[in-house]
C-alpha cells in the first residue's frame, strides 16, 4: 500500500517559467554568425560581403541581452523606466561599437558618438526621474 506524506502548508506555489527572450535572442544571433562564417567558407558569399573583423558580432549578444531587458522593463511598466534606459542606451552603445570594427570605420571619427549617447543617457536620467 503507497503512503502518503501530508504537504506543508506554506507550500509555495510553482515560480513562473523564465519569458525573457535572453536564450532566443543569443541562439539566433549564434546560428546567423555560424551560417555567415559557413557561407564564406564555402566561397558562396561575394568578396564584398566578407566582413573583415566579424568576431565583434559576438559582442552583438550582450546587445540584444540589453535590448530585451529594456523591453521588458517597458512591457512590465507600460513605460521606460531608468531600470530600463540604462541597458538601452548600454545596447546602443554596444551596436556601435560592433559597427566600428565590422566595416572598418574610422574609431577617431566615431567614438565621440559614444560619449553623445552617454550624455543622452545622463541627460535622461536627470529628466526623467521615476
Amino acid at each position: 500500500m503507497a503512503q502518503s506524506y501530508p504537504t506543508p502548508d506554506n507550500q509555495q506555489p510553482d515560480k513562473p517559467r523564465h519569458t525573457g527572450f535572453g536564450p532566443w535572442i543569443a541562439g539566433l544571433v549564434l546560428i546567423l554568425i555560424g551560417g555567415y562564417l559557413l557561407l564564406r567558407n564555402l566561397g558562396i558569399l561575394p568578396e564584398g560581403l566578407a566582413l573583415r573583423n566579424w568576431w565583434a558580432l559576438f559582442i552583438l549578444i550582450p546587445a540584444f541581452g540589453s535590448f530585451s531587458s529594456a523591453w521588458q522593463d517597458y512591457q512590465a511598466n507600460g513605460r521606460l523606466t531608468s531600470q530600463g534606459r540604462r541597458p538601452l542606451i548600454g545596447g546602443f552603445i554596444l551596436v556601435v561599437i560592433v559597427l566600428i570594427f565590422l566595416f572598418n570605420l574610422n574609431w577617431s571619427l566615431l567614438w565621440p558618438v559614444l560619449l553623445i549617447l552617454a550624455g543622452v543617457s545622463a541627460l535622461l536620467g536627470g529628466f526623467l526621474r521615476d
